[in-house]
């Protein structure tokens, strides 16, 4: 609990204490006098009782032996009123909602004595009675709204427990059904690409052995295409093996942008990198983000722009990561390229990432991809 919150219960604590003082003093200056009139300890009583509530909660059964003790020196010097038993309820009610219910005993022994005593210092037995009979009630009562405010407690809680087990029950089918489904899901890639993947990466390396040794030379497109049919297998074992566990996706990040540029450049598209030297130390869904973004977009530059160069850029803000790669290929603004999924799949990154992106041509000619990426944990 913050302070705000222990400062409103301390409040209600010192509140209940000066409304039951009140009411105990009230009771007794308002009630038939007894033998004995109210003097200084007559008053005292009631506010000795009703400060000691001030303790209720750490010390329940020493606060029930207080007020009991007050009330029966009360009652035993005949003040006039029954007030002063308004402290020894509250006690009693506290103290046995906190698990202390044989406090109760403690009142009830102090009562049964008190009675005898009453008798003896000459009261008649009936109004010796009524008053035990009295207390006694208000005694039973306390006690048992104590009792059931512990048992209603106990019920909520049972009642939450079970909403939270519930809960978890929930979140471990949903956790286990995902699992499958990931499963399922490499098992499928695995089944359709892995195969053809490796097939490309050994016929792209047959074709350079053979050019080798015949001594040909070996065109660049075929070594980019054994390069590439490397790396494409290497990244889909890694991603199937994170399907395959709970293990965050793992990936390459801007560290490895030179080697995705150097296959883009050997594959016939001349591509200049700008990067700042602390690109590469941002959170690591950032940094998976950047380089996909960077992949998805010379990707499509290769198949569809016609260009003949592109820049990619990577610049770090103090509060994000700025993402560019543009090229000067056949897109203008009067003839926009159809989005594919290609930058469906980088605008969903960057929105996960509570990102922004922009992707459109540029005034001049070719195509802009613009992403931010805050550097910052979404909440």
């Amino acid at each position: 609990m913050g302070p705000t919150g222990a400062g409103g219960r301390r409040g209600q604590e010192i509140a209940l204490v000066v409304v039951v003082a009140a009411v105990a003093t009230v009771a007794a200056l308002i009630a038939p006098p007894g033998r004995t009139g109210l003097d200084a300890l007559g008053y005292a009583l009631p506010v000795v009782a009703a400060v000691s509530l001030l303790a209720r909660r750490r010390l329940p059964r020493t606060v029930v032996v207080l007020t009991t003790v007050c009330i029966a020196v009360y009652f035993d010097f005949d003040y006039p009123g029954y007030g002063i038993a308004l402290p020894l309820l509250v006690a009693l009610f506290s103290a046995v909602r906190a698990g202390g219910r044989w406090i109760a005993l403690v009142p009830l022994a102090a009562l049964a004595s008190s009675a005898v005593l009453w008798v003896l210092a000459g009261q008649s037995v009936r109004q010796a009675s009524q008053t035990a009979f009295l207390l006694l009630g208000w005694i039973v009562a306390a006690t048992a709204m104590g009792a059931a405010r512990r048992q209603f407690a106990a019920n909520v809680r049972q009642l939450e427990e079970r909403a939270a087990d519930a809960e978890r029950t929930r979140e471990e089918t949903a956790h286990r059904r995902a699992v499958e489904e990931r499963l399922r899901i490499a098992r499928e890639l695995h089944d359709s690409l892995t195969h053809s993947i490796s097939v490309i990466a050994m016929q792209a390396g047959v074709a350079v052995h053979l050019a080798n040794k015949r001594g040909e030379p070996v065109p660049e497109a075929l070594t980019a295409i054994q390069d590439a049919g490397r790396d494409a297998n290497r990244e889909l074992r890694a991603t199937l093996g994170a399907l395959r566990t709970d293990a965050a996706e793992p990936g390459s990040g801007v560290d490895a942008l030179p080697d995705l540029v150097g296959r883009t450049v050997a594959a016939g598209l001349p591509v200049t990198l700008h990067r700042d030297a602390t690109a590469g130390r941002v959170p690591v869904a950032v940094d998976r983000a950047a380089y996909r973004i960077v992949q998805e977009a010379l990707t499509n530059t290769g198949r569809h722009a016609r260009a003949s160069a592109a820049t990619v850029a990577i610049r770090r803000l103090p509060d994000s990561l700025v993402v560019e790669v543009s090229d000067d290929g056949c897109a203008t603004p009067d003839a926009p390229p159809r989005p594919g999924i290609g930058l469906l799949g980088m605008r969903e990154r960057v929105t996960a990432l509570g990102g922004t992106l922009s992707a459109a041509p540029r005034p001049d000619g070719g195509f802009l991809v613009h992403a931010e990426l805050p550097l910052q944990e979404q909440a």
